[in-house]
């Protein structure tokens, strides 16, 4: 169990000492997508939903769920985030691709807190169309991209990361 840095040598769980780890730039980007019927998706944009604007209801939850990742998601450091995005592209077919960037300067990485503002911008989104679609999908949440820390440069899809360069 002690290739898992949240447990020790016993198993036992405990919050990951960063302590000596070096403060650095860090970025994570994340993404899902929500997928609907297409007149669904058209309400939407109509803005035809009684609890109002469901993209910027969600953009907000998406965004003060990253601040609370900590509060969330066991063992996770809270971290005092210095920036957080989130955008939607909207395909016809009835498909709501969600995008998260978060940012911070810290000994820790923020791809916890991306991949949360994602989750709960999708959840945010079903909840509010649920009385006109049950059947909606939330897929594919993943990370797809970090920088910073010991790890390096990760981009979704590239054989290995690129550690960040010794002085």
């Amino acid at each position: 169990m002690a290739s898992f840095s949240h447990f020790d040598e016993h198993g036992h769980t405990h919050l990951v000492d960063v302590s000596e780890k070096g403060v650095t730039a860090r970025t994570a980007r994340a993404s899902g997508r929500v997928i609907m019927r297409p007149e669904t998706l058209q309400r939407i944009q109509a803005q035809g939903f009684t609890k109002g604007n469901v993209l910027e209801v969600a953009r907000l939850a998406g965004i003060m769920a990253a601040k609370r990742t900590g509060d969330l998601i066991p063992l996770c450091h809270p971290l005092p985030l210095e920036a957080a995005a989130i955008q939607f592209q909207l395909h016809p077919e009835g498909v709501v691709a969600i995008s998260a960037e978060v940012r911070i300067t810290a000994r820790t990485g923020v791809e916890m807190e991306a991949l949360v503002a994602v989750a709960t911008a999708a959840l945010t989104i079903y909840d509010m169309c649920k009385s006109a679609d049950r059947e909606m999908r939330i897929t594919e949440i993943q990370l797809d991209e970090k920088t910073g820390g010991r790890s390096g440069h990760f981009v979704r899809g590239q054989a290995e990361a690129t550690s960040p360069p010794t002085t």
